[in-house]
């Protein structure tokens, strides 16, 4: 397939609902680290997790980009581990990574849901850290898309990825590398070797498309499919307020795949509350309270392409205000869905 710019590749149903404040914490204790092993020796080492404020202001700056580009999302750094969704170190020789959108929600509080495993400040290397910030928003690797036509050789790249900085396994490339995305986790037909989440390879290690049997080399840059996928995703918020959400009255949705409705809450009264979906539909159903005029993320579900729909089971205080959004990733009905809160 021709390699133009013309998609990114996103895990819809990892993906954060739009307006989502996603608060990020840098591991800062003397205790912070974790034992790993010695590539080839058998040993292993402790290492810590704690960054140089250098490396960390490379990280802080990633975020801005990303944020610079208007998307819904906002990014708040935190000095509380308790208080981030996103958890971040620095840990040399446990490589570079992070969790893919939502699934940082299922990590623990103790431990990362982002590693930096070489020097962000090394000439080239802020690229690694606009990579896997696209990863917690969402993005999946480019060079997997099921689309891209790429053919391997395979054992030159399991060895070429055992080496530094990776020292990965056969498993781990494979999974990393090798393993082609199912084709519904795509968002985009045609691969875009100019994408952050597009990995440089050395020549060699791809036979097919030709023309990149000398290696693929982005520039390590956001590219304009980059921009304009997670705009789609998370397009610009507005200012006004939602539309309020009164318990036992039902809003009707009607919702394009992608497409989300924001409601407000002033509960009645202190108690239990169910805030569900309803209708023929994939959604995720999101619960934040607002605390100091900021979204702080309660609680969400979302029905994971099961014939059930997404309900959220939460204790809601008299005198807050409380956000819930929908989002809508796919139907399989007519499309027209509800929400309401009980």
């Amino acid at each position: 397939m021709p390699a133009e710019r013309l998609s990114a590749l996103l895990s819809g149903r990892l993906m954060w609902v739009n307006g989502t404040v996603l608060h990020y914490y840098f591991f800062d204790r003397d205790s912070d680290g974790s034992v790993i092993p010695l590539p080839g020796t058998g040993e292993t080492r402790w290492e810590s997790w704690v960054g140089a404020e250098a490396q960390r202001e490379v990280v802080r700056d990633c975020f801005r980009e990303w944020l610079d580009l208007g998307i819904g999302l906002s990014f708040v750094e935190v000095r509380d581990r308790s208080e981030a969704e996103l958890r971040i170190g620095f840990q040399t020789g446990d490589g570079s990574y992070s969790t893919v959108g939502r699934d940082a929600l299922s990590v623990g509080l103790g431990r990362r849901t982002m590693n930096f495993g070489w020097d962000l400040t090394a000439p080239g290397e802020r690229a690694t850290a606009l990579h896997e910030i696209g990863h917690a928003l969402g993005l999946l690797h480019e060079h997997q898309s099921p689309f891209a036509g790429i053919h391997w050789d395979d054992e030159a790249v399991y060895d070429d990825l055992a080496g530094p900085p990776n020292f990965w396994g056969r498993d781990k490339t494979h999974f990393n590398i090798l393993r082609k995305l199912d084709p519904d986790e795509a968002n985009g037909s045609v691969w875009d070797p100019l994408s952050i989440m597009e990995y440089p390879f050395s020549a060699g290690l791809v036979l097919e498309p030709e023309q990149f049997r000398s290696g693929v080399r982005p520039p390590g840059t956001l590219s304009p499919a980059d921009k304009e996928c997670v705009l789609r995703w998370y397009p610009p918020t507005g200012t006004c307020r939602p539309a309020g959400l009164a318990p036992f009255r039902s809003a009707p949705l009607c919702l394009g795949a992608g497409e989300q409705a924001d409601f407000g809450i002033a509960p009645p009264e202190t108690r239990d509350y169910t805030v569900g979906a309803f209708g023929e539909s994939d959604t995720v159903v999101a619960v934040f309270e607002e605390i100091d005029g900021e979204p702080r993320y309660l609680s969400a579900e979302d029905d994971g392409g099961t014939p059930r729909n997404a309900h959220v089971r939460i204790r809601l205080v008299k005198g807050r205000h409380y956000f819930v959004r929908v989002r809508l990733y796919s139907t399989w009905g007519s499309g027209e869905t509800a929400v309401m809160c009980w």
